[in-house]
């Protein structure tokens, strides 16, 4: 899991959704309006909706801001309609990248995230030739100074967690099988311990190592991030420590 986490390590130490405030609520409203499309409205019942709203609420998104997504997607409130795309492809150094999106034109931003593939060293890939590299697993961090190293491995094991990682300089790791990552998550918020990151994301089943093509690929990933219908990035690059400053 490594160069999943260095990249997840990476994004927070740029900040760079922070650094946008409004590329950040577009990407948050999306992901409300399509999991209340999906799931319904409640947020007790909808899982992916109360991730959504948690997220936004995190991001200091205002509560109007989160109904009136909320109610689009249930069709309470008239708006776009956007549908989820999966692009796959490899970046700088043979790593594999998955790019999650919703978009309300598919053929535009096919062509642009290829543009971008493209512009910055990497190629896009057929369907299924590089998903398959990757596992759909609950991901929690958190900083080591809210936490006793003990205690949370301990809450975390006996809640279901698949695993708990303390080799990061600045968080602890877990990880879990998706069904089980909302109870582990629970466990964590009822004893007040604040999270850093706390979603479903892409885990690699392996890493490559990329050596000094790390920046490219960094660069590559960036600007996918940057891409307005992007949500989510993940690549299985193994990107080392010293990249990881600035």
């Amino acid at each position: 899991m490594s160069g999943h986490n260095k990249w997840s390590t990476i994004k927070h130490k740029k900040g760079a959704a922070d650094a946008k405030r409004g590329r950040l609520f577009t990407k948050l409203i999306k992901e409300i309006t399509m999991s209340a499309r999906l799931g319904g409205g409640s947020i007790d019942s909808n899982a992916r909706l109360r991730s959504a709203v948690q997220a936004a609420r995190k991001a200091s998104m205002p509560a109007d801001n989160i109904d009136k997504a909320i109610k689009r997607g249930t069709g309470e409130l008239e708006g776009v309609t956007y549908e989820e795309v999966l692009y796959e492809g490899y970046g700088p150094g043979g790593a594999a990248i998955l790019v999650e999106a919703m978009t309300d034109n598919r053929n535009r931003t096919t062509s642009e995230i290829r543009h971008i593939f493209s512009k910055y060293g990497g190629n896009m890939a057929s369907a299924n030739s590089v998903a398959f590299q990757f596992s759909k697993k609950g991901y929690i961090s958190i900083e080591k100074k809210a936490a006793q190293e003990d205690t949370l491995m301990e809450l975390a094991l006996e809640a279901g967690a698949e695993d708990f990682r303390s080799d990061d300089s600045e968080v602890f790791e877990i990880t879990t099988e998706q069904n089980l990552f909302e109870p582990v998550k629970a466990k964590i918020e009822e004893k007040n311990i604040p999270t850093q990151t706390s979603e479903l994301q892409m885990i690699p089943q392996n890493t490559i190592a990329v050596g000094d093509k790390a920046p490219g690929l960094i660069k590559l990933l960036e600007m996918l991030e940057d891409h307005d219908d992007v949500q989510k990035v993940w690549s299985n690059g193994d990107i080392e420590d010293q990249y990881l400053e600035g």
